[in-house]
C-alpha cells in the first residue's frame, strides 16, 4: 500500500510536540488588577453547525469554566456554519478587530483551508490565544449497511466511485481523500456530500443518504457507544481505549492523522484579555471537569499558549503547505 507521507508528518508534528504543559500556574485566578474584565458577556463561536467538532468544543469549554466557577460572567454559545470555519473566520477578522468580547474555536481546519485557497485568511490574521487538544479522525457507518469495514469502502472506491458517497466537511476530505491514496484510488473522484460535522452526518448515514462518514472520534462518539454507528477505521496509531475500533494500518492503509483545536479571538485583542482567557483556560484544563470531558470524548489535551504555541502554528502550517503538495490530486 501507498505510504502516506503527509498523514506521518502531520500526526507527527500535532502529537509529539502536544504532550508538553505550557501554560499558566495552574494556581492562578484569571484576574485583572488594572480593570475588571470581563465586564459583560463574552460571545463564544463555533463556525460550524451544533453536533460539529467545533460545536462540541466550545460547549465543552463554556461547561467547564463556568462549573468550575473560573468564569463567571455569561459565556454565550452561537453556532456559525459555513466552509468549516471560513465565514465565521472573516466576520471576526472585519467586523471585530481590537475587541475583547468575542471568543471563537479553531483547529487544523484554519490552516487546511487557506493552503487550499478556501480562505484568505489563517491564524496570522487573528490573535491565537491557546490550543486545548488534539483527537485523531475515525471513519463510521451504520450498523447492517452494505459496507461494513474500511477495506471494503476503499476497495469499492478504487473500483468504482460512484458506488460510495461519502459524508464530510470540507477539511476532512484530506483524511479521507489519504486512506483512498493508501488503497490504491484516486481521492478526485470521491462522492462526497458535504456536512459540517457529526450531527448532521450521523442522521444522513441512519437515513441512507451516505454511505460512510469522517470526522473526529468526539463528533460520533455518543453513537458509537450506543451502538448506532459502527466504527469501522481510525487514523490512529493504536486503537483507542474504550472504543474497538481498528486502525486503519490494522488494515493495510499507512495513513494516521489527528486533529488539533484551540481558541482564538479577533485581531489586535488586548493584551489584558489575550492574558485573562489564557489563564483561564490553562486552569480549566486541570479541572476534574475538562478531564472528564476528555475521558468521555476521547481526546488528548494538549495545551499551548506563547511562543511554544506560536512555533506549533508555524511548523504545521509548513506541514500542511507541504502534505497538500504532495497529496494525490
Amino acid at each position: 500500500m501507498k505510504k502516506s507521507v503527509f498523514g506521518v508528518m502531520i500526526a507527527t508534528a500535532l502529537l509529539m510536540t502536544g504532550c508538553t504543559d505550557s501554560g499558566p500556574d495552574s494556581d492562578a485566578t484569571p484576574t485583572s488588577e488594572s480593570a475588571p474584565y470581563p465586564d459583560g458577556p463574552v460571545t463564544m463561536t463555533a463556525g460550524a453547525d451544533p453536533g460539529s467538532g467545533f460545536d462540541l468544543t466550545i460547549r465543552s469549554v463554556v461547561d467547564a469554566l463556568q462549573k468550575e466557577k473560573i468564569v463567571e460572567t455569561a459565556l454565550p454559545v452561537q453556532n456559525r456554519p459555513g466552509g468549516s470555519g471560513v465565514d465565521y473566520l472573516a466576520t471576526m477578522v472585519e467586523d471585530h478587530r481590537g475587541t475583547n468580547d468575542q471568543l471563537a474555536v479553531t483547529s487544523l481546519s484554519m490552516m487546511v483551508n487557506q493552503v487550499s485557497g478556501l480562505s484568505e485568511y489563517g491564524y496570522d490574521d487573528v490573535t491565537m490565544i491557546a490550543r486545548l487538544m488534539s483527537e485523531y479522525y475515525v471513519v463510521v457507518t451504520r450498523p447492517g449497511g452494505p459496507l461494513a469495514d474500511l477495506s471494503s469502502v476503499i476497495a469499492a472506491i478504487a473500483s468504482d466511485p460512484s458506488r460510495v458517497v461519502v459524508g464530510a466537511a470540507h477539511d476532512d476530505e484530506l483524511p479521507f481523500g489519504l486512506l483512498v491514496s493508501a488503497g490504491g484510488g484516486d481521492p478526485s473522484e470521491v462522492r462526497y456530500v458535504t456536512q459540517e460535522g457529526g450531527r448532521a452526518q450521523s442522521t444522513a448515514l441512519l437515513g441512507g443518504e451516505i454511505d460512510v462518514a469522517i470526522g473526529g472520534v468526539s463528533e460520533f462518539v455518543d453513537e458509537l457507544s450506543s451502538g448506532n454507528l459502527t466504527g469501522i477505521g481510525i487514523l490512529a496509531d493504536t486503537r483507542i481505549p474504550g472504543l474497538d475500533i481498528p486502525t486503519a494500518r490494522e488494515l493495510g492503509l499507512d495513513v494516521t492523522l489527528s486533529n488539533w483545536r484551540g481558541i482564538y479571538g479577533p485581531p489586535d485583542m488586548p493584551t489584558d484579555a489575550v492574558e485573562y482567557w489564557q489563564t483561564a483556560l490553562g486552569t480549566m484544563v486541570e479541572t476534574p471537569t475538562w478531564k472528564q470531558i476528555a475521558e468521555r470524548s476521547k481526546f488528548t489535551t494538549t495545551f499551548m499558549i506563547g511562543d511554544e504555541f506560536d512555533k506549533f502554528l508555524a511548523d504545521t502550517q509548513k506541514d500542511v503547505e507541504t502534505g497538500l503538495q504532495q497529496a494525490p490530486r
